[in-house]
């Protein structure tokens, strides 16, 4: 195994910086990426960086990206879920790949249209 250099650490400290403060900010969106180790081995590390990727490419100030454990549906992970500021639910998608995220950055993120054909669930799992 190759031995870490100081560009190397110095590379990480950079994306770690960035994803922290993209966490840590206030916006208008908020897509949670379901990182169990279910969703990890069905590869949401990649939908991870996909969504970082067009949030930088995009220069969106006001996304907030974030992970979570588990949803539930192993079957179906990759997953995300969007939640959109002054929008009536969120909305959960399944089977994600990073063409798919760029589908939902252009539609759902930008223009608050919903991609039908990858949402599993709209709305809240939770019963009042």
């Amino acid at each position: 195994m190759a031995k870490i250099t100081i560009a190397d650490l110095e590379k990480i400290r950079e994306e770690s910086r960035r994803t922290l403060v993209l966490r840590e900010g206030a916006g208008r969106a908020k897509i949670t990426v379901h990182m169990g180790t279910c969703g990890i081995a069905a590869g949401a590390r990649d939908i991870m960086s996909a969504v970082l990727k067009e949030v930088e490419e995009r220069e969106l100030s006001d996304i907030i990206v974030t992970n979570s454990g588990c949803a539930g549906l192993c079957s179906k992970e990759p997953m995300i879920t969007v939640e959109l500021v002054n929008f009536p639910a969120p909305v959960k998608y399944i089977e994600m790949t990073p063409g798919k995220i760029k589908q939902i950055f252009d539609s759902h993120i930008m223009k608050e249209q919903i991609v039908k054909e990858y949402a599993l669930a709209i709305g809240s799992e939770m019963t009042h």
